[in-house]
């Protein structure tokens, strides 16, 4: 029988994309890098090809983690010999195939999920941040490079509560009997799994992160409103700040620059002293040691100001029960 090479049906055949990626064990990073590719309008109905045989591989329209190539427009492995790719010179960690396509497409894909027009300012923002908040990590482990210094022993093990370990569980067991057919079912469960968690990251970036970031570099260009310095900085409502000030101290090249944040806790107010760092209990310039461990009215008698609640042991935070008391508390703190 004779096939109608113009019937819908053949040419629906001819024209299927393909993506091709390597047979066998699976790993993180490719499962996540095929479906990125998915979420393209261009692969959204592609059909995914595991093989290891070259001739099968290069008739794919698109090829990652297999093939030795990397040329950024079919060919996205990162095994050969010289590879050094990394995301951008800001970056040291060396790229897997999760991390070149991410790298290529890592705009399109997240404008796809968001609505987002291409030349949006914001786009390069959460295109930048959902890098470093995930991608970079799943490249780091598929390259075997750790985030901490080789000579820490870990105290226990996160293997199995890892993205890469999880992905890594799903592959059948050494002494388990099975077939090719089951071997791609269980890539196809790993792939949804890690594009689940990326396409949650990146509306939890695009609907939460984003707006708390403007509304924290807001209140930064509002400071000097409260001190001529801009040492105080001011949250009409409660935005998680902490990673975001860090971050904008840099952009705006006012590093070291805020000492106290000041924010509704819902029933009255606190004075945050700014840490050194994001991840420190050491703060920049903590509340006046005077003050610490002092509560309620002895606090308001020894400020002169009115309303006082407690300032805490350490210094690093206080509270007064109105907006203007934790403003004069922080004003009043920079003088000592």
């Amino acid at each position: 029988m004779t096939i109608d090479q113009t019937s819908p049906h053949t040419k629906r055949q001819k024209t299927e994309m393909k993506i091709g990626t390597h047979s066998g064990t699976f790993h993180a990073d490719e499962a996540l890098a095929v479906f990125m590719l998915k979420l393209l309008p261009k692969y959204k109905d592609s059909a995914v090809v595991r093989s290891r045989t070259p001739d099968v591989l290069e008739a794919c329209d698109v090829i990652v983690d297999v093939q030795g190539q990397y040329d950024g427009v079919k060919h996205f492995d990162h095994h050969q010999r010289d590879f050094s790719e990394t995301f951008s010179p800001s970056f040291k960690t060396k790229l897997s195939s999760a991390g070149l396509i991410y790298k290529h497409f890592g705009k399109e894909v997240i404008s796809s999920q968001l609505d987002m027009k291409h030349d949006d300012s914001k786009l390069g923002i959460l295109y930048e941040k959902i890098y470093s908040a995930m991608i970079e990590a799943i490249d780091g482990n598929d390259n075997g490079q750790s985030a901490y210094p080789d000579d820490i022993e870990p105290a226990y093990s996160t293997s199995s509560i890892t993205l890469p370990g999880m992905v890594a569980a799903l592959n059948p067991a050494w002494n388990e009997t099975y077939d090719d057919a089951y071997l791609d079912s269980q890539f196809e469960k790993a792939s949804k799994l890690m594009g689940g968690v990326f396409v949650d990251l990146v509306k939890y970036y695009a609907n939460a992160w984003l707006p708390a970031r403007d509304l924290v570099k807001a209140a930064i260009e509002n400071s000097k409103q409260y001190d001529d310095e801009g040492r105080i900085v001011v949250f009409d409502q409660f935005v998680t700040w902490k990673g975001h000030l860090f971050e904008l101290e840099e952009e705006l090249k006012i590093k070291g620059q805020i000492y106290y944040v000041i924010y509704s806790d819902g029933k009255g107010w606190r004075v945050q002293a700014v840490p050194v760092d994001p991840h420190s209990f050491k703060s920049r310039k903590p509340l006046p040691e005077p003050w610490r461990g002092v509560r309620d009215q002895a606090l308001s008698d020894l400020t002169g100001i009115e309303g006082g609640v407690f300032i805490h042991a350490s210094g690093f935070i206080g509270g007064n029960q109105t907006r203007a008391g934790a403003l004069l508390m922080a004003q009043k703190a920079l003088t000592f």
